[in-house]
C-alpha cells in the first residue's frame, strides 16, 4: 500500500525564511531598487521638486529663468516657458521624467499650457502624498481623481462658449486669446500689436492649420513694437554678381543638385598627363559637362533657379548672361518652405522638363530688412503664405519673443480647429472646482476625500497666479470662490491681476482656448496616476562592454 509523500519539515522552514530582498539577488550586479513607501516617496518628490521648478513662471506675473548651457558655447537662454526649461533640463528621476514629457506633448498639441499641466500634476500628487500619509490605499486616490477628472470635464464642455457662426465675435475671440497667451510672455508690453499680427497670419491659412506657411524671420535691431507681418514668402539670401534683381511672374526651378564641377577635384586623385595643354583639355571637358547642364535646366523655362547647394562662378556666370536669377546655397527648411509656397518641386535631374514641377509667383525682388539684403517673393500659389519679421535689441530677446508668438500661433491654430473657449484668469479652475466639491459631498467613503483632494489642486492654479504676482492670494480665492458659489452660471469673475481684485473676465477680455485647457486637465490626471501606481523604481545596470 503506497502511502502520500509529506513535504519534510525542514523544506517548509527553508521556504519561509527566503529573504525580504529576494528580487535584488535575483537582479545583476549594479541593478537597485527601490519597493513600497520608499518608491512611492521617491516618486512624488521628483515629480513636485519639477513641478516646483516652473511654478514660479505661471501667470501673467511669472518669472524668468537663465538657462546656462554647460557645452564650450555656454550659451544662455532666458526664458519663461515651461517646455522650454523641461527639455533644457537633465532629470534623473523617472517620475519627473513623466511630467517633463506631458509638458512636452502639451507643447506639441496645442503649444500653450506646458506650465499649467506641470503644476496642476504637481499639486495633485501633493495632496494625494498627503492621503497616502493618512493611510488611503492609491487605488482609492486614483478611483476618486477620475470620477473628479471626469466631472471637472463636464462642467468644461458646459461653460465653454462658441462664436464660430459670427466672424466679428470669433475674430475677437482669437485676439482676445493671443492677448491672454502673450500676457505671460516677453510680448506682454506689445501684445495688442503681436496679437493682431498672430490672428492675421493664422486667418490667411483658411483653417488649413499648416503652420510650414507662416515663416519667422528674427533680425537685431530696433524695437519689439516695429516688428511686421509680410505677405508671400521672404529668403534670407542676397541676389548673386550681375543677376537680374526683379522678376515679374516668376517661374521657379527649385533643386538640390551640384553646380561646381568647373573645378577639377584634386583631393583624393591623382592625374598624370604628359603636358600642361593635357590639363587645359581636361578643364575644357569640364566647362563644357557644365555647360550642358546649365542649358538642360534652362531648357526647362524657368527665370528663378534656387539651388540647396553652392553655384559656382562659370554657372552662375552662364545663368547671368540668359537673363535667370540664380539663388545659391539655400538651408534644408528654406528649400522645402519654398518649395512649399510657390507649389514647386525639389529636383535633382534634369533630363525630362515636361516630369518637373515649377514653382511659381507673381513677384521676385530684393528687399532691404535693418541692414541686410533679402529676396522676397510676394503673390505666392500657396496664398496663405506669409513672414513675420521679428525686430528687437538683442538675440535674446529676439529668441524668447519667437517661442512666445510660436506658442500664440499655435493656441490660434487649435482654437480655429475646435473654436470653442473659456474665460481665462482662473474662471474655469474655479468652475470645476465646484463641480468636483459638490460630487465629493455626494460621494461616501474614502473617494470622496480623494476628489476633495483634487478640487483644492484645481484652486492651486488661481492661487499661484496670485502668489506670483504679489497678491493676497488667501483674500482674492476665498472672494473668487463665493463669487462663483452665489452665482455659478452667471458667473463671470476671475483674477485683474492689474488691479489685484476679482474682475469680470468678458469685460477684460481674457478668453482662452477649450482646448489647451482640456489638454492640460486630463494629461495631468493621466500623468499623476500613473504616478500613483508605482510601488517599484528598478534601476538596470549598464551592460559592461566585452573585450
Amino acid at each position: 500500500m503506497c502511502r502520500p509523500l509529506k513535504a519534510p519539515h525542514n523544506d517548509v522552514i527553508a521556504l519561509s525564511s527566503v529573504p525580504s530582498n529576494f528580487t535584488q539577488s535575483v537582479l545583476g550586479a549594479g541593478s537597485t531598487e527601490e519597493k513600497g513607501e520608499n518608491a512611492r516617496l521617491s516618486s512624488f518628490v521628483g515629480a513636485m521638486a519639477i513641478a516646483d521648478l516652473v511654478k514660479t513662471t505661471l501667470g501673467p506675473k511669472g518669472m524668468d529663468k537663465i538657462l546656462q548651457s554647460m557645452s564650450r558655447g555656454r550659451e544662455v537662454t532666458v526664458t519663461n516657458d515651461g517646455a522650454t526649461i523641461l527639455k533644457s533640463v537633465h532629470v534623473d528621476n523617472p517620475a519627473a521624467r513623466v511630467l517633463v514629457d506631458i509638458s512636452k506633448t502639451q507643447d506639441d498639441e496645442v503649444g500653450d499650457g506646458t506650465t499649467s499641466v506641470v503644476v496642476l500634476a504637481g499639486e495633485l500628487l501633493r495632496e494625494a502624498e498627503a492621503l497616502v500619509g493618512q493611510k488611503i490605499h492609491p487605488a482609492i486616490i486614483i478611483a476618486g481623481y477620475r470620477e473628479a477628472a471626469e466631472a471637472a470635464q463636464r462642467r468644461l464642455q458646459a461653460i465653454s462658449l462658441d462664436h464660430s457662426g459670427d466672424e466679428v465675435a470669433f475674430r475677437a475671440d482669437l485676439v482676445n486669446i493671443a492677448r491672454t497667451t502673450l500676457s505671460s510672455k516677453i510680448l506682454t508690453s506689445d501684445k495688442d500689436h503681436f496679437a493682431e499680427l498672430a490672428v492675421d497670419a493664422v486667418l490667411r491659412l483658411r483653417g488649413s492649420g499648416n503652420m510650414d506657411a507662416i515663416q519667422v524671420i528674427k533680425r537685431v535691431g530696433g524695437t519689439l513694437r516695429e516688428s511686421y507681418l509680410d505677405e508671400g514668402f521672404i529668403l534670407e539670401k542676397a541676389v548673386g554678381i550681375g543677376q537680374p534683381r526683379r522678376v515679374e511672374n516668376a517661374k521657379i526651378l527649385v533643386a538640390n543638385t551640384p553646380m561646381d564641377t568647373d573645378k577639377i577635384k584634386i583631393y583624393g586623385a591623382r592625374v598624370r598627363v604628359d603636358g600642361i595643354d593635357k590639363v587645359a583639355s581636361i578643364e575644357a571637358a569640364e566647362k563644357d559637362k557644365m555647360k550642358q547642364k546649365v542649358e538642360a535646366i534652362l531648357a526647362h523655362g524657368a527665370n528663378c533657379f534656387t539651388n540647396r547647394q553652392l553655384i559656382y562662378n562659370y554657372p552662375e556666370q552662364l545663368f547671368a548672361d540668359a537673363g535667370v536669377m540664380a539663388i545659391e546655397h539655400l538651408d534644408f527648411d528654406g528649400t522645402e518652405r519654398l518649395a512649399l509656397v510657390t507649389g514647386g518641386e525639389i529636383v535633382s535631374t534634369f533630363d525630362d522638363p515636361t516630369r518637373v514641377k515649377l514653382g511659381e509667383c507673381k513677384l521676385i525682388e530684393e528687399i532691404m530688412i535693418g541692414n541686410e539684403r533679402m529676396i522676397h517673393f510676394s503673390g505666392c500659389k500657396l496664398g496663405e503664405a506669409c513672414t513675420i519679421v521679428l525686430r528687437g535689441a538683442s538675440q535674446h530677446v529676439l529668441d524668447e519673443g519667437e517661442r512666445s508668438l510660436h506658442d500664440a500661433l499655435c493656441v490660434l491654430v487649435q482654437t480655429v480647429k475646435d473654436s470653442r473657449v473659456v474665460y481665462g484668469g482662473g474662471w474655469t479652475e474655479t468652475q470645476m472646482s465646484l463641480v468636483v466639491d459638490d460630487l465629493a459631498a455626494k460621494t461616501p467613503g474614502k473617494r470622496s476625500l480623494a476628489m476633495e483632494a483634487f478640487a483644492r489642486a484645481l484652486r492651486a492654479l488661481p492661487t499661484i497666479i496670485c502668489d506670483n504676482a504679489g497678491l493676497d492670494s488667501a483674500d482674492i480665492v476665498s472672494r473668487l470662490r463665493a463669487a462663483h458659489a452665489a452665482a455659478p452660471d452667471a458667473c463671470r469673475a476671475g483674477i485683474d491681476i492689474e488691479k489685484g481684485t476679482v474682475g469680470d473676465m468678458q469685460e477684460l477680455g481674457i478668453f482662452e482656448s477649450y482646448k489647451a485647457k482640456n489638454s492640460a486637465l486630463m494629461s495631468a490626471t493621466e500623468a499623476t496616476e500613473m504616478i500613483l501606481r508605482v510601488d517599484d523604481i528598478i534601476k538596470a545596470a549598464p551592460r559592461q562592454r566585452q573585450g
